[in-house]
């Protein structure tokens, strides 16, 4: 299945606004690309993400709509927030544990295939309206 939606994805523009006004799911991202090994992909925000770090990959965020702001503690518990905008890009280096949050809005990440939204390890228990997944298709 993955090989025919991967054919079908090469194959069809892919308008983000109806992509986003598909689904109401928040941090629940879905696939709207794939490029070389990446997804790309899109999700809804609103409230807080979950502490949470990726060992191997950076993490690219653009901001579609709305506000996201991604907090993040350096080796020594130090915080520091990065606040985001419409049209706003950041990418968070590999290794950085971080927390993203949002008063609501949307956004576009480049990950590898197979990256999970709440990291290689996170903080806590992941909220009910996180959805811990590498992405899910686009219907």
């Amino acid at each position: 299945m993955v090989t025919a939606y991967h054919e079908w994805m090469t194959k069809q523009p892919v308008n983000l606004s109806e992509a986003l006004a598909s689904f109401d799911e928040i941090y629940s991202p879905r696939i709207v690309a794939h490029m070389n090994d990446y997804d790309v992909r899109i999700a809804h925000t609103k409230g807080e993400h979950v502490w949470h770090v990726h060992d191997d990959t950076d993490e690219f965020f653009l901001v579609l709509d709305g506000h996201f702001d991604i907090a993040m503690r350096d080796a020594a518990g130090v915080e520091t927030t990065v606040a985001l905008r419409a049209g706003d890009t950041y990418v968070v280096p590999r290794g950085t544990e971080h927390k993203p949050s949002s008063p609501g809005g949307s956004i576009l990440m480049f990950e590898p295939s197979g990256t999970s939204t709440t990291g290689d390890r996170h903080e806590g228990q992941i909220p009910g309206h996180v959805d811990s997944t590498t992405g899910h298709e686009l219907n």
